[in-house]
């Protein structure tokens, strides 16, 4: 066992939240309309697998990214616990958020090549955007690259059942109907404000007690040069 069954339930869960496969299926849809079977199918494929190695990047190269920068744990979950937490709002409100998913996205431009498409803006924002990394980074940075594992096999997990709904995508779109696909997405927005939320206490808790533990070291430092 790589970890506690609801420890990887938990992180499964804030993945599958943040990418919503379902939601998600219409856009790519809409971008890869003129496309062929074939050339559609390359095209999810390249975009999750691009998808899966920025995670995985982040995930196993947080740690040191912060050591280059000077962050601190605390920062980022209560950064990436607001901007978790917006997406979340944006999607109970029944709206794409901005932050998932911009208005390219939105739009399409059939223009653009299938390889292009796969870059962006699929595999970067739509699948990997900052929600994303954020996640990533906040339930890996500071703990074990044993951690990091589980972390990068749940997403896979998730990369995978995106990559179902993406090539089964016209038949689950008529299966579900648009009503369903909206109710889906405003589930995955009340999940998704939680894990902001959650993200959030434990960085203001976090820089609370770095606080103390930084307060109190002024004062031992300060009473040992008084003795001397």
């Amino acid at each position: 066992m790589l970890t506690q069954p609801a420890e990887f339930g938990s992180i499964l869960l804030a993945f599958i939240a943040i990418m919503n496969p379902i939601a998600n299926t219409p856009i790519f849809l809409a971008l890869t309309e003129d496309l062929d079977a074939a050339t559609r199918r390359n095209v999810a494929i390249r975009a999750l697998l691009l998808a899966f190695a920025l995670i995985s990047a982040f995930a196993f190269g947080g740690q040191l990214l912060f050591n280059a920068f000077g962050l601190t744990l605390p920062a980022l979950r209560i950064a990436g616990g607001i901007l978790v937490a917006l997406v979340g709002y944006h999607l109970l409100q029944g709206e794409p958020s901005v932050i998932h998913t911009p208005a390219s996205a939105k739009a399409g431009n059939p223009a653009e090549s299938a390889l292009g498409i796969a870059v962006t803006p699929l595999a970067l924002p739509i699948l990997a955007g900052p929600g994303t990394i954020a996640t990533a980074m906040n339930l890996s940075v500071g703990n074990s690259k044993r951690q990091a594992l589980v972390v990068v096999i749940a997403f896979a997990v998730v990369c995978l059942l995106t990559l179902i709904c993406f090539l089964s995508g016209q038949a689950l779109v008529k299966y579900l109907g648009r009503t369903a696909i909206k109710v889906v997405t405003r589930l995955m927005g009340l999940i998704l404000a939680v894990v902001g939320v959650q993200m959030l206490i434990e960085g203001i808790g976090g820089a609370v007690d770095a606080y103390h533990a930084h307060h109190l070291a002024m004062v031992f430092i300060e009473k040992a040069v008084l003795r001397i």
